[in-house]
């Protein structure tokens, strides 16, 4: 269980060491980032495959908590623990660079690294400070990636990214401070001992909103999402792939181990539902009057990581499973949709005829614009339903507003999707040129997934519904961390 450490620190070890591997020989630091990440991968396929079902804690050092670093290994922890290499690998950004400057292609491919190492640290630190220290090191690589084009307009779209960022990460420091002050630990199994005598005041409530909106601004939460437009479509169509489907959960799920842990009180869901709404309906109108395919999507991310926050904040294990399933789906299908930017990279007008170079490809747009719409029986469907199921099984007027908020986002979704969906297949005097194997195989491969999932949907439902409520449970996360102090109670 020790090896859970690795695929942090390997990453990390292999950042520092790019450069200077790279003025000795410029194949092997080509070749080191994904040897690591793919190491990676198979070290957290192995531990989930040999763990047996139950959650597991390291403690790093031999410090016990709360006082020493913890990492803690749920199903949920795992699955994106493991997305992290995986995805990295998919869409790693220095394929097929021929660049003549090696330097320039090293620190690029440190900075991924970096970011695999805090993504996958993310995913499964126990305590708030390491979760802090992880974000920033997060931020700070995607700044560097963000601005790999360095023209001026991914240039000013990187430092208003960087500037809402720091203020969220003030916000969020914040709120940390606020819960340090009130509890004295931030060990997150500590956290949730103390916090029902602690923390259901206002004082709580406040800095559970600092903390939401200051770790929402990597989960494109309203309100400092405006920077995901603009970057997105200045970034590498990879980079974007990478901030938009992954980095993005992982800020959500930081924020579902605060609810679930350590927030308790019904205000604190009530707050992240308004959010949530909130965040919807501005992402997917604003995706609606989009005029070109890059922004289309990103705000299209916005609006369906809103839905992802609605789930969260819905009481129960279905709120769990909704949320988390919505947030696999984005995760596949909005990766997909990102790998088709790399040649779709220009205004919807400029894709008429797409179809006629990219056969392939407009054939899978139009499955990933179906399953994200919600059309049965793709697994964009059935996570819809869930999230919808729970906000009646609520019945709070809240609830019932953001259940409206849904239905009417789905028609202005296949509105705009259908649209490019028709522009696709028009007649086109220049038609954009076909994608290159490599960003097409794996759009594909991420479209198969979807396919297979709509054909398994029951284990894969079983399966989910299992990761929920594991993930929901607050005394087996308090007992995993500490077994011998604390009792469980059923």
């Amino acid at each position: 269980m020790n090896h859970l450490v690795l695929p942090v620190v390997l990453p990390l070890l292999a950042a520092f060491l790019m450069q200077p591997l790279a003025r000795v020989s410029r194949l092997a630091a080509r070749v080191l980032g994904p040897v690591v990440l793919a190491l990676c991968a198979l070290i957290i396929l192995r531990l989930w495959l040999n763990y047996g079902g139950a959650p597991f804690v390291v403690a790093i050092g031999g410090f016990a908590p709360p006082l020493g670093i913890v990492l803690y290994a749920d199903h949920l922890a795992l699955i994106f623990a493991l997305a992290v290499p995986l995805f990295t690998l998919l869409f790693w950004p220095g394929l097929g660079d021929r660049s003549s400057d090696p330097g320039h292609g090293a620190r690029r491919d440190a900075l991924v690294l970096l970011l695999a190492a805090a993504g996958t640290g993310l995913a499964l630190s126990g305590d708030l400070f390491n979760i802090y220290v992880f974000y920033e090191l997060a931020a700070v690589a995607s700044f560097g990636l963000a601005s790999l084009s360095g023209t001026s307009r991914a240039l000013v779209a990187t430092l208003r990214y960087l500037l809402l960022s720091a203020f969220g990460s003030v916000l969020s420091l914040v709120g940390i401070a606020i819960l340090y002050m009130e509890t004295g630990t931030l060990n997150l199994a500590d956290l949730a001992r103390v916090a029902p005598h602690t923390l259901e005041g206002p004082l709580g409530l406040a800095a559970f909103a600092l903390m939401v909106i200051g770790f929402g601004v990597k989960a494109e939460l309203f309100p400092l999402n405006a920077w995901v437009p603009e970057v997105y479509a200045t970034a590498p169509a990879r980079v974007s792939a990478l901030l938009a489907g992954l980095v993005s959960k992982l800020a959500a799920l930081v924020v579902l181990r605060l609810l679930v842990l350590v927030f308790h009180q019904p205000e604190a869901s009530q707050l992240l539902l308004a959010l949530g709404v909130l965040t919807v309906l501005t992402g997917e109108l604003a995706a609606w009057r989009a005029r070109d395919f890059p922004r289309m999507i990103a705000f299209s991310s916005i609006g369906q990581l809103g839905i992802v926050f609605i789930a969260f904040s819905i009481d129960g294990d279905i709120g769990l499973l909704a949320g988390i399933a919505v947030a696999l789906h984005h995760l596949v299908a909005k990766s997909a949709l990102f790998g088709l930017s790399v040649r779709w990279n220009g205004s919807l007008e400029a894709l008429a005829g797409a179809a006629r170079t990219a056969p392939l490809a407009a054939g899978l747009y139009v499955l990933l614009a179906l399953s994200l719409i919600g059309v049965p029986p793709l697994p964009g469907f059935w996570a819809k339903i869930l999230v919808l199921v729970g906000l009646v099984q609520g019945g709070s007027a809240l609830e019932l507003l953001a259940l409206i908020a849904i239905l009417l986002v789905t028609a202005i979704e296949a509105s705009y999707l259908f649209r490019v969906a028709v522009r696709l297949y028009q007649r086109g005097k220049s038609p954009p040129p076909g994608h290159a194997p490599w960003d097409l195989g794996v759009a594909m491969a991420l479209g198969a997934v979807l396919l297979a999932a709509t054909l398994g949907i029951s284990p894969v439902a079983d399966s989910l519904r299992s990761v929920a409520r594991q993930a929901g449970d607050a005394g087996l996360y308090v007992d995993t961390v500490f077994p011998k102090t604390v009792a469980r109670k059923d």
